[in-house]
């Protein structure tokens, strides 16, 4: 039987040795590549075409959150199981919604990470025990009731704009921002301009907790 190939994607190299430790002595599982931010995973999964990518939320430039969502629309996309630090609903539920298959602590990995690259699926994802499973399906029922306005408000950005957003709440420079997405700053100008429209939102100091709130920039872990 052909081993599960597994993509880890985590900003700490020191981490990324532990996982590709815990998870190379499984003999059904082989890591293939270690990338250290959300851009570089989107961009590895294509040339790699692995089964299952391992993703940290917090990473800087791109996201583990957004990174995933942009890996899961994809045709024949592999499973991502992502990692946190943090077990609270919030953290979950954007994992989940992004397309997550799975949803580790990061002081878990050793006792539970395996065990979600071989099981963890869209719609019956992969948990750790630490994360309270009661709360996170009171946390929907209300989130359906209550419409999620917040949510809905989030929906209209383009995945362009997502990855503006969270440059912007980084602090970066409209010129950083651009040298990075390889665009020019005049779009760069045009997207941050969007975005502000689209939420409603007036300042730059809003923007920042904005993006803080929703999980686009996770806090520090």
């Amino acid at each position: 039987m052909n081993p599960l190939t597994i993509l880890l994607a985590d900003d700490h190299t020191i981490v990324r040795q532990g996982l590709r430790a815990i998870l190379d002595a499984e003999p059904d599982l082989e890591v293939v590549g270690e990338v250290s931010d959300g851009r570089e995973a989107v961009q590895a999964v294509t040339t790699l075409r692995p089964s299952v990518v391992v993703m940290d939320v917090a990473m800087p430039g791109l996201n583990g959150i957004e990174a995933t969502r942009q890996i899961t629309s994809r045709p024949d996309a592999p499973r991502v199981i992502m990692l946190s630090m943090y077990a609270d609903v919030e953290h979950v539920l954007h994992a989940l919604d992004a397309g997550a298959s799975g949803y580790v602590r990061k002081q878990d990995a050793d006792a539970e990470l395996v065990a979600a690259v071989r099981t963890g699926r869209p719609g019956n994802p992969f948990l750790s025990p630490a994360v309270d499973r009661e709360l996170l399906e009171e946390h929907r029922r209300r989130a359906e009731l209550q419409a999620g306005r917040e949510a809905e408000e989030y929906e209209p950005l383009t995945p362009r704009e997502r990855e503006v957003l969270q440059l912007v709440a980084e602090g970066r420079a409209n010129k950083q921002i651009a040298l990075i997405l390889g665009i020019a700053v005049r779009t760069v100008e045009a997207h941050r301009a969007s975005i502000m429209r689209k939420l409603n939102i007036t300042d730059q100091a809003s923007l920042v907790r904005y993006a803080v709130r929703k999980g686009v920039v996770p806090m520090d872990e």
